[in-house]
């Protein structure tokens, strides 16, 4: 291969989909290249070309326009125009491909171009071609999801282990007419930690030696007393069809050690911590075990130094974003509800029923290490002007307690130290009615902050009473609604019409692009104006889009694709913040394109597009 075919072989060969073409097939194709030079203001074909062709621009920049004349799109170095030959190639269904009627040179431009029968032979040996001229953006998105889903399947252990493959059988039992001595004796001669308690066979709670100690020796309780005294009810289970990892996040969320595992609504069997623990010893249920057996808070920071590392780890097992979210955020819960355990020690208990609160990225459960504070309390409508000064204790010492394990204090002080946010329930409901009913920007960017809320600890019905009668004041409210959305829109992703990204000019973070701001906060956005309109009470962003899939608010087809947006942004944002531990360095969010493939980039650049497709129809509807 001479130099200059040698050169346009290493130009094309960078360049998604024939980056995937074994070399003899490159090489084929890259002798069927024609070069023209098409000087600016003209329009492609070049003259003299009349067959379908397809186009690579080299050097210089081309601008496809509408039949209005109007601007669609840039195209620059590397980027491909199949607006000539997507007929020949069955692109009609294309429908950004639909909008490009003309195409015209902004600069002299280098257009290498290919005839369309040559391109659909390579495509009928080489599917991976064909596959990618036929897709729009969305397609080729969630084409590239379904392999890192098939990854994750590969690599993850827990995430994607039935609940089958550890639980324990059969099950030990008792009835509920039996003493807390027989059942000791029971638990001691079986060696068993738990047994289901039984109403003719009927399961109608669980008792744990943990019960025995705490709520009969403790309490000094005969034991001679029936076993329904101290048993659990309502106890959680988990059904059989689910994966190990939903029994996980149940045990960590609701800080138990025994789940009953349930077939048909029949339990068939027992899995407990330790059987997860065994399997993996780094995770989420690990870490808050420990951390629930801290004494000290010099002991819960030296244990918050291995958040990082969990996180690595995670990212270097394939886990998805949403897997790393949860169990980092399960994870802050547990120094927060730990944090909230040694200050009763200290304080003595709550003059009135409560409720500690988590906003933003941990209340969706989209947490990474160490990130900053965002939470308050509310409080029951009974409390006195004097009992504020144990909550006002309580908050310091969480929060003080929080900071010195590493998640910094919010640098907008949202915070349960602001008495702002410490208020009874009654103020709360204040806020979000004043919020809703008079939509000012500062209103805006509390709501975008607080209609993210999570029980982290306490009266879980002082929120679910506030949260239900904000859903009935936001649910189809076409103006705050539509000032909501036009507050979110002011984050756009960092697509430029000309040539690639936009780029951070200068500063720190020079040429990177912020995938928090400009990518994944807009989706959070997006999530949150869907699940608000339509009166959903689901906070984590995946779960709104998927309940409002369908709706008024989103159709089902733009919701998978705003999900697998969502998620190759959430992967690239980890993996980018685990390279940085690694190094030793503070994660960020702060992403250099050079980091990313070729086809890795034009990934993002679909990812992009759907985004910037959501917005304009969320804008247009307002």
């Amino acid at each position: 291969m001479d130099t200059e075919l040698s050169e346009i072989y290493t130009f094309i060969h960078a360049i998604p989909p024939f980056d995937s073409l074994p070399k003899p097939a490159l090489a084929g194709l890259i002798k069927e290249l024609t070069i023209n030079y098409v000087r600016k203001d003209e329009y492609l074909p070049p003259k003299g070309i009349e067959e379908p062709r397809l186009y690579i621009v080299r050097k210089g920049a081309l601008s496809c326009l509408s039949n209005e004349e109007e601007l669609v799109s840039r195209l620059g170095e590397g980027d491909l125009c199949t607006e000539f030959c997507k007929q020949s190639l069955h692109l009609s269904k294309n429908t950004e491909q639909r909008k490009m009627r003309q195409v015209k040179t902004d600069e002299d431009s280098l257009v290498y171009s290919l005839d369309a029968e040559v391109l659909r032979d390579i495509g009928e040996k080489y599917p991976s071609i064909s596959d990618y001229f036929n897709n729009n953006s969305a397609e080729r998105l969630k084409k590239k999801m379904s392999k890192v889903n098939e990854e994750a399947i590969i690599s993850s252990t827990l995430m994607n282990t039935p609940v089958s493959n550890f639980y324990h059988t059969p099950v030990a039992g008792i009835d509920v007419k039996q003493s807390i001595q027989q059942a000791a004796i029971k638990m001691t001669e079986q060696s068993y930690s738990c047994l289901v308690v039984l109403d003719n066979k009927s399961c109608v709670g669980i008792v744990t030696d943990k019960d025995i100690r705490r709520r009969c020796v403790a309490e000094g309780l005969p034991i001679t007393a029936s076993i329904s005294e101290i048993m659990t009810n309502n106890m959680s289970t988990i059904d059989i069809k689910n994966n190990a990892y939903d029994a996980l996040m149940t045990m960590t969320s609701k800080h138990i050690h025994h789940l009953p595992v349930t077939k048909q609504g029949e339990v068939v069997g027992m899995l407990t911590v330790t059987d997860l623990m065994n399997n993996e010893g780094h995770n989420a249920v690990n870490f808050s075990s420990i951390i629930h057996k801290a004494k000290s808070l010099t002991e819960l920071v030296e244990i918050s130094a291995l958040l990082p590392k969990l996180q690595i780890r995670l990212a270097k097992l394939g886990a998805s974003a949403d897997h790393v979210g949860k169990s980092i955020s399960a994870i802050t819960m547990a120094f927060t509800k730990r944090l909230i355990d040694m200050a009763e020690e200290e304080y003595g208990q709550a003059p009135v029923p409560y409720a500690w609160l988590a906003a933003g990225s941990q209340a969706r459960q989209e947490q990474l290490a160490h990130s900053d504070q965002d939470n308050g309390i509310i409080i029951c409508n009974s409390m006195k002007p004097c009992d504020d000064a144990w909550f006002e204790k309580l908050a310091h010492f969480v929060c003080d307690g929080l900071a010195d394990c590493g998640f910094i204090y919010c640098p907008g002080d949202i915070m349960a130290t602001n008495p702002k946010w410490r208020q009874p329930a009654k103020v709360w409901q204040k806020y979000f009615n004043g919020w809703v009913d008079t939509p000012n920007p500062k209103a805006l960017l509390n709501s975008s902050v607080f209609f993210d809320l999570d029980t982290i600890c306490g009266d879980v019905s002082l929120l679910e009473a506030v949260r239900e009668n904000l859903l009935k004041k936001t649910k189809n409210n076409s103006l705050f609604i539509a000032h909501l959305s036009k507050n979110a829109l002011g984050l756009r992703p960092p697509l430029g019409f000309f040539r690639d990204f936009v780029l951070k000019q200068n500063g720190k973070h020079k040429a990177t692009l912020d995938l928090k701001h400009n990518g994944i906060a807009p989706i959070v956005d997006l999530a949150r104006i869907y699940a608000l309109s339509q009166g959903i009470s689901a906070v984590n962003t995946i779960e709104r889009i998927k309940q409002a899939a369908g709706t008024s608010a989103i159709t089902k087809s733009s919701a998978e694709n705003l999900l697998d947006a969502y998620e190759f942004l959430g992967i690239l944002r980890v993996k980018h913040q685990a390279e940085k531990l690694v190094q030793g360095q503070d994660a960020d969010n702060y992403l250099s394109p050079k980091e990313l493939s070729k086809l890795e980039r034009e990934h993002l650049k679909d990812a992009f597009k759907v985004i910037k497709t959501l917005q304009d129809s969320r804008q247009a509807s307002f």
